[in-house]
């Protein structure tokens, strides 16, 4: 039996439980040669407290969102392009 086909012999046979463990694991055997994603892994977690002005920014995002205010990701690309280089 070939690697390939005994990974997914092994996935299958994993319990519901492991498999976003496994997921995890997997995803980061595929991209740990990435030096921007390793980067991003090793980088320190942002533990700074959220300011008054944070949380109201965030409440009101959150408002917006639930009132359907929201802006589709499609058209806010085509509006952030129009103002660079890209």
């Amino acid at each position: 039996m070939q690697t390939r086909e005994r990974l997914h012999r092994l996935v299958d046979e994993l319990p519901e439980s492991e498999l976003h463990a496994a997921e995890r694991y997997l995803d980061f055997l595929r991209t740990a040669g990435d030096p921007l994603l390793r980067a991003l892994a090793a980088a320190p977690v942002d533990d700074e407290p959220l300011t008054p002005d944070d949380e109201a920014a965030i409440a009101e995002a959150r408002a917006a969102y639930e009132r359907g205010a929201s802006i589709p990701w499609e058209e806010l690309r085509k509006e952030l392009l129009r103002g660079s280089d890209v």
